[in-house]
Order: structure tokens, then C-alpha cells, then sequence
């Protein structure tokens, strides 16, 4: 590990590298200054089998983080503040953004925002915040050139894409589970048409794709002490993509009342009140939006929920491969919670409606 560390163009010296146990996909630590005042680092092993294209991911950073570093300066904000508001990465001592260890390991450094804290569950307040904080996030990147950055997963909200996994999934029928799933199959086919409408209006010249942080939790912002939202972090997934599947991925997790495998549908409820502090929140600073995305955000939601249940059921019917289980038919009980709450979002259509049109 020291032989990791010492690549980078560190500014003071640090302590023995500390585990940190966030996140599912890379492997990160703390490295604390050794120097009063000095500087301390936040080190990860990138997962090169989800981020394969490791150059195109660490330039996304670069150019996003850059971009709203620029922003807040023009802004006004003080060096100080810039450095809590935005993520820094560092470079190798030879100006690369990452280093390669002989055995084909990725790294990457990035400065470590002190005195920040992130949170796991939402309530109306921290739903307002997040919804403030990812708005704003958008906002700042609503002018940046989406030519200019890679996907770092291909195709990963691209409902088309998906529904053809699906497709291959049930002519393949590789684990003999087709018949049993043929109920849930006509539900999607019947929903098809109506949840494509984002890509259509796409290439119809209707509806934008712009800088999506495609990952939106609660989790992945930073508060200060005072619970203030300070930075978005967790940028691996930033790409194009639409804002509805940014807004309607948040509400899809946290404003669901249930876990999103909850075996007792009777328990899969929106939540209105996490629904509107979000919505309060993001509208205040997404002034970005087009009429056309302002009114399609109830729609985002259902969008990403029905990708979702699409998703955990072609894992359902080709065995268990990609999401991890639990027991055999966890991937089954995934999807017909999915399948739920889209139902639920489809029978308060008008409410969800009524609640972004009052902001």
C-alpha cells in the first residue's frame, strides 16, 4: 500500500492508510496528515470490471469537478469554501489521474473534505436538503458540454436497452423460470410503449439529455457540521443522461416506505412527505428545467421504477447472476416489489402531479 501512496503528489506526509467501509463497488481509505493543519487524502482502488474504461472515468471527474470549481469561484466563494464544495482529485507525481500497479489494479487520490458527515435515511428535512443539493449540482452542470464526457456504463439508464436484456433474458430462459414469471411479463408488455416515451421524445429533438449524477441517494452528498449539505461526491456514474431519472431514482429509494425487496407488498407505500420536501427542494434550484422536463418529473419516477423491476427480473430469469441474493427467489420478491410501488405511483398520478406543479 505505501508503494500505492507513494505515486501520488502529496503535499505533506501521511499515516498508515484506514479501511473505510462505504459503498459496494470500490475499495476506500483515509490517509490522515501527520502535519498540524496539513492536508489528509481519501485513496481508492477503482472496480475496473464495472468502470472499464478507467481514462474515460477519471477524465469525467476531472472535467466536472474543474467545471464547478470554476462555477463557485466566478461565484464569489473563497478558496476555503471551494475546496469543501467540490471534490479534488490529485495526480500521480508523473500528472497522471490515477496509477496502474503491475497487477492491474486502478487507484486514485482525492483530497479528504474534513469535518463532513453523510447520512443513510431521509426524513422531510434531508429530503428537502438533498433535493436543493442535487438540483443545484445539476444546475451547475446544465451548461457543460455532455460530447465531452464518456459513459462510464453504457446504456445504464437507457429503458430500451433494458426491456432487450429482458427479451434475451426470456427467449434464453436459461434457468427454466419464464413460465412462472408469465404474469409479471404481461404487465411490462402492456407498459412498454407508455415508459419508452423519454427516448422517443429524445430523438424527436423534445427532450434533452444533459449532466446526470445517476446514482442520486442521500448518501452520496456531504454535510458540514451544522447538517448543511456541503458536496455531492460519489461521481463514478456522472454522464449523460435525462434529469427525470435523476429525480425519479431518488424518489424511487427514498421515498418508498418499504425496503425495495419487501416481501409484504401491503407495506410498499409512497411517501408523500419525502415526495414534496424532494421536489420543494430540487425545483428551487433546477432552474434549468424545460416546461417539458418540469412536467415529466412524476413520469421519471414511474420510468425508473418500471427499469428497475425490468432489471431485477431479467436477473430473476438468468439465474441470479448480476444482483446479489439472499435466497433463491430474492430477485423474484425484488420484482414484485418494484412492481408495486410503480403501481402505487401509477394510482396517485394525479396527486404526485398536483404536488410538482404547486413548485
Amino acid at each position: 500500500m505505501n508503494d500505492i501512496i507513494a505515486q501520488f503528489a502529496l503535499k505533506n506526509e501521511v499515516g498508515e492508510p484506514q479501511p473505510l467501509k462505504i459503498g459496494f463497488i470500490n475499495d476506500s481509505f483515509v490517509l490522515k496528515s501527520k502535519v498540524k493543519g496539513g492536508i489528509s487524502y481519501f485513496l481508492q482502488r477503482i472496480n475496473h470490471h464495472i468502470f472499464e474504461n478507467v481514462d474515460g472515468l477519471q477524465q469525467n471527474i476531472k472535467l466536472i469537478t474543474d467545471h464547478i470549481r470554476t462555477k463557485l469561484m466566478k461565484n464569489g466563494c473563497q478558496p476555503s469554501e471551494i475546496d469543501r464544495r467540490v471534490l479534488q482529485l490529485v495526480p500521480t507525481k508523473d500528472g497522471k489521474l490515477y496509477f496502474k500497479t503491475s497487477n492491474g489494479d486502478y487507484w486514485r487520490m482525492y483530497v479528504l473534505i474534513e469535518n463532513a458527515t453523510s447520512h443513510d435515511q431521509v426524513d422531510e428535512h434531508s429530503a428537502y436538503l438533498a433535493g436543493r443539493a442535487f438540483g443545484d449540482f445539476q444546475c451547475q452542470l446544465a451548461d457543460f458540454p455532455t460530447e465531452k464526457l464518456c459513459e462510464t456504463i453504457p446504456n445504464f439508464h437507457n429503458l430500451e436497452f433494458r426491456l432487450q436484456q429482458l427479451d434475451d433474458a426470456v427467449k434464453q430462459d436459461v434457468a427454466g423460470r419464464v413460465k412462472q414469471c408469465e404474469s409479471i411479463l404481461s404487465e411490462i408488455e402492456k407498459r412498454k410503449e407508455d415508459l419508452c416515451l423519454a427516448q422517443r421524445l429524445f430523438r424527436e429533438g423534445k427532450l434533452p439529455k444533459r449532466i446526470n449524477h445517476c446514482d442520486t441517494k442521500v448518501n452520496n452528498m456531504l454535510f458540514d457540521e451544522n447538517g448543511v449539505p456541503l458536496c455531492i461526491v460519489d461521481l463514478d456514474t456522472v454522464m449523460p443522461g435525462f434529469v427525470l431519472s435523476d429525480y425519479g431514482d431518488f424518489m424511487r429509494t427514498a421515498a418508498n416506505k418499504a425496503a425495495e425487496d419487501e416481501a409484504d407488498l401491503s407495506k410498499i407505500q409512497v411517501d408523500l412527505s419525502v415526495f414534496e420536501a424532494y421536489t420543494k427542494g430540487y425545483l428551487e434550484k433546477a432552474t434549468f428545467l424545460t416546461d417539458t422536463e418540469k412536467r415529466m418529473l412524476p413520469y421519471g419516477c414511474r420510468l425508473m421504477i418500471y427499469m428497475q423491476t425490468v432489471r431485477f427480473l431479467t436477473d430473476f430469469l438468468n439465474g441470479d447472476t448480476y444482483y446479489k441474493i439472499q435466497y433463491p427467489e430474492h430477485n423474484r420478491v425484488r420484482t414484485q416489489a418494484q412492481f408495486r410501488l410503480l403501481q402505487e405511483h401509477e394510482r396517485l398520478a394525479d396527486v404526485l402531479q398536483n404536488i410538482v406543479n404547486k413548485y
